[in-house]
């Protein structure tokens, strides 16, 4: 008895143990809905369960949520508004929940808006491109609840029709077995026998008889299109663009570019993408806002969006019968056609079909500049099917089958005979003291236009100073104009995945505008900012060149002018080899700075010329980045400053978390953030804005910085207080 009655008590104790478990991390949970996969989100943390803020949440966060659920696949989120405000969590747009603990995400506040989600309950696809793709797993509602495959032999297309519906996609478009990974066991045992207008698979009638294997290589795998469509154009490749989530929106014209735009043309089966304007309606009414951070990290369009409201409407212009793939823009790569007729495909074309006057038609189609590079195998080599024409167009037709093509057809064309085409994407620095400083200007189908100075820092500038063969990104500042005019909107997030200017560019009016200024010729190259690197020089001489300098030549007196000119701080190291070996050309001269000149090139140098430099001995220059904490208890906490050409700034509170700002206490060697607060100061002042996801991506503070002014600063504290101030005593 006594053994039976120490038996139940250790029972009772483990599974008191394993529900404290559970509550103790339970951080997520769905109220108030029909099923526990629907509802209000709820996040616990610090013991307060709080619902989650609506403010732009997308599909691809809600997926975190449901995998943390064991629910399915994330079908609608939703925006429910209460009749005041309350607190809330919010999670920072910049915190990539998939790979940061939530709490890292959160911040306190107080909103009216809420989240409501739903989650499949029994249905979900894993290992996919999309929340639209992958291996399709089913969960059963008895009470040995587990994921299983389904194997193929049991699944037909209307069943994957139902499947589709449930999760919140456009119709079917692949089903094919081991399409995403072979599966372990264990199998869906049941066939589904769908009628295919169920609106989920568990409704769907089922087979009597069990399945107990299935062939490996067997279990479902599912695409389901992404609905997209254009309408009101003069092509089914024009219009304007709308997307179904549940019901049909347009989208909100704000944040495209390009390439985004591109995305869309390519699942129309259209060509590349034209031109994205902007049309304003008399009054709002409901869109979909895309969340341009969350696409430009790979993820589809669907994924993406979030229920806004708004008057400005996208109109998007693909191209009907022309593109240019595997290329690294819009405006490059090997040229495709496709047909008018009923067997519509893309084609490549022959090398000796096309000429210079045929390649000027292509560019000014695609809206791209004049041809600059016109070369067979330039975009990889191409197997069949081959345009089987020639092209003889006069040049100033308006698409390239509007040219005039040869009676006969051409039958064969040599391996890596393939068109492969660049056309030139101009842009120019205007205004300035040298060609290297000025108002950015890009041109886009004929049009120069200013640059919008939208969240600008200097690390989108860095790629517009090298692609003009300037030197470093030194400053960017705000222009006001007196009025609006047309611009390019450019996103820095599209430029940061090291796209063209064009690719990123949107049409839209403002009064603020872009001015930039590179450095002439000096630069830093292969340095972790643009504050460090490999030393490089350009002369002011005809045959212009980029030549390292030989450490014997340089001394501290140099490496300050240098760091001056850059607009970085003091020089903090100075050694040879440190951002890699170098071969020729090397700079001749000795530079004998006295420590005082704005440039390196006003610096005297020896008459005599150095004709050698040993291995390893070009210049590595790292200049410091100053920032600081300053008016808290240590030097490891208070109002977060950034010294930019000399002008300390407090940092604007702008979406930073506690991810983020592990950057700067661990840089500060002052342990782990701790918290993050938002100060509020009487009137408004000049101030840095810090990019957090610019930050999060390994950039140093001042790269991610761009001017601004606000009232709402960040005060952070850092773990390490103690420890930084009992060092900090040793050292005086």
């Amino acid at each position: 008895m006594d053994h039976l009655l120490m038996l139940l008590l250790l029972l009772w104790s483990s599974e008191l143990q394993a529900e404290e478990m559970h509550t103790s991390t339970e951080a997520t949970r769905l109220v108030g809905g029909d099923s526990r996969c629907a509802g209000t989100l709820e996040v616990k943390h610090e013991g307060d369960w709080r619902p989650v803020d609506y403010s732009y949440r997308t599909l691809k966060e809600a997926a975190v949520f449901c995998r943390e659920l064991d629910c399915g696949s994330a079908v609608s989120i939703g925006r429910r508004e209460e009749s005041s405000k309350r607190s809330v969590w919010g999670i920072s747009f910049y915190c990539d929940l998939t790979g940061s603990v939530l709490r890292d995400c959160l911040t306190s506040a107080s909103s009216s808006s809420i989240l409501d989600l739903t989650c499949s309950d029994s249905v979900r696809l894993v290992n996919g491109t999309s929340l639209c793709s992958g291996r399709l797993e089913v969960k059963s509602n008895q009470s040995n609840q587990q994921w299983s495959s389904v194997c193929e032999d049991d699944f037909d297309q209307q069943d994957a029709e139902v499947v589709c519906r449930e999760l919140g996609c456009g119709a079917p478009s692949v089903l094919q077995g081991a399409l995403y990974g072979e599966v372990e066991a264990p199998i869906w045992t049941k066939e589904f026998q769908c009628g295919g207008n169920e609106s989920a698979l568990q409704d769907c009638r089922r087979s009597g008889s069990d399945r107990n294997t299935s062939s490996p290589g067997k279990a479902v795998g599912l695409t389901c299109s992404e609905p997209v469509r254009l309408v009101g154009g003069a092509s089914r490749c024009a219009g304007t663009l709308e997307v179904k989530l549940g019901d049909w929106r347009p989208v909100y014209s704000s944040y495209w570019g390009l390439k985004r735009a591109d995305v869309v043309c390519r699942d129309l089966d259209c060509g590349s993408a034209v031109s994205i304007t902007q049309r304003k309606e008399s009054s709002e009414r409901s869109v979909w806002m895309f969340y341009e951070l969350c696409v430009y990290s790979g993820s589809d369009l669907r994924q993406c969006l979030t229920s806004h409201s708004s008057s400005s409407i996208l109109n998007l212009t693909c191209s009907d019968s022309v593109r240019l793939v595997n290329g690294n823009s819009l405006c490059s790569g090997r040229l495709e056609v496709k047909s008018n007729q009923s067997n519509q495909r893309w084609s490549s074309v022959c090398e000796d079909d096309f000429d210079q006057q045929d390649a000027e038609v292509v560019c000014r189609e695609l809206g791209c500049g004049a041809p600059s590079v016109l070369q067979g195998a330039l975009y990889g080599e191409v197997e069949a099917p081959m345009w089987t024409k020639e092209f003889q167009c006069g040049g100033q037709e308006s698409a390239l089958l509007d040219c005039r093509r040869s009676g006969s057809d051409r039958n064969t064309s040599s391996p890596g005979k393939a068109v492969g085409l660049t056309c030139s994407e101009p842009f120019r620095l205007v205004g300035g003291a040298s060609r290297c400083a000025g108002t950015l200007e890009v041109k886009h189908q004929g049009d120069w236009r200013p640059v919008d100075d939208y969240k600008w820092t200097l690390k989108e500038a860095a790629v517009v100073c090298r692609v003009l063969d300037c030197g470093s990104a030194v400053s960017i500042r705000q222009r006001k104009e007196s009025s609006e005019r047309s611009v390019w909107s450019i996103s820095p997030h599209c430029v940061r995945s090291r796209s063209a200017l064009r690719d990123c560019s949107t049409s839209d009016t403002s009064s603020s505008i872009l001015d930039l200024t590179c450095s002439d010729s000096v630069r830093l190259v292969n340095g972790t900012s643009l504050c460090s690197g490999r030393l490089e020089v350009k002369s002011n001489q005809s045959n212009q060149r980029w030549s390292s300098v030989c450490e014997d030549d340089f001394d501290q007196q140099d490496a300050e002018v240098v760091c001056r000119e850059l607009g970085c701080g003091a020089p903090s190291v100075l050694q040879g080899a440190l951002y890699g070996e170098v071969e020729a050309p090397i700079w001749t001269k000795e530079f004998q700075c006295g420590g005082q000149e704005s440039a390196l090139l006003d610096c005297r140098r020896s008459g005599s010329d150095r004709n050698t430099s040993s291995p390893g001995k070009a210049v590595g220059l790292t200049c410091s980045e100053p920032f600081r904490l300053v008016g808290g208890a240590s030097r490891c906490a208070g109002t977060l400053e950034v010294k930019h050409q000399g002008d300390w700034r407090p940092v604007e509170d702008y979406y930073w978390t506690l991810k983020t700002a592990a950057v700067v206490c661990r840089v500060l060697d002052c342990g782990s953030a701790v918290s993050i607060r938002q100060r509020k100061e009487s009137s408004v002042r000049s101030v840095w804005r810090i990019s957090p996801d610019c930050v999060r991506f390994g950039s140093a503070l001042r790269d991610c910085s761009t001017s601004d002014s606000s009232y709402s600063l960040m005060d952070l504290t850092c773990s390490g207080q103690q420890g930084a101030d009992a060092a900090q005593t040793e050292e005086h």
